[in-house]
């Protein structure tokens, strides 16, 4: 299985120090080019240290850049979604089988609309918990580092309801 990730899922983790955690679970994590340019370039322009954090994960190989897609096809450049969202879902389709990691609610539902299996930040989180990566302190830790950091937007009730669910031991995908 290939997993492609688009920018929110890479900030994210990168703002809290978690990026080895896509390598730890998934092997190598695959991104369109156009995700490298916003998170990667346009982030060490910024000085945003998570775009460091990505920059060496691609260094190391946890993380692989896409070659430059030529053209989309019009009903995946059609959609209102930006450039790395729409990269990613087409990587992705074009990969049978492949898992693509995505926050943004609009992109999530096309993703899915496409018979995509998405996964987010949190469900990563979760999912590093199951696999016992990561002690359920250390998810309320990062969790409320998520939600003191207004750049990375993820709801206070969403972390809340899937931490919830880890406390009660039940499964979440998302």
């Amino acid at each position: 299985m290939r997993i492609f990730s688009n920018a929110g899922p890479l900030m994210a983790l990168g703002k809290l120090g978690q990026v080895e955690l896509l390598f730890r679970l998934f092997g190598q994590v695959r991104l369109p080019a156009a995700v490298h340019r916003e998170v990667v370039l346009q982030g060490l322009q910024q000085g945003r240290p998570d775009a460091y954090l990505v920059q060496r994960a691609i260094q190391r190989g946890l993380l692989v850049v896409e070659k430059e897609i030529a053209g989309l096809p019009a009903d995946i450049a059609s959609l209102p979604l930006d450039a790395g969202e729409k990269e990613t879902i087409y990587l992705a389709l074009s990969e049978p089988g492949s898992l693509v990691l995505l926050d943004d609610l609009k992109a999530r539902e096309e993703a899915k609309a496409r018979g995509l299996t998405v996964k987010g930040t949190l469900g990563v989180i979760a999912q590093a918990y199951q696999a016992e990566l990561v002690s359920l302190e250390e998810v309320e830790v990062l969790f409320k580092a998520i939600t003191a950091d207004d750049s990375i937007w993820i709801s206070d009730a969403l972390c809340r309801r899937v931490l919830d669910r880890l406390k009660a031991g039940g499964r979440q995908d998302g």
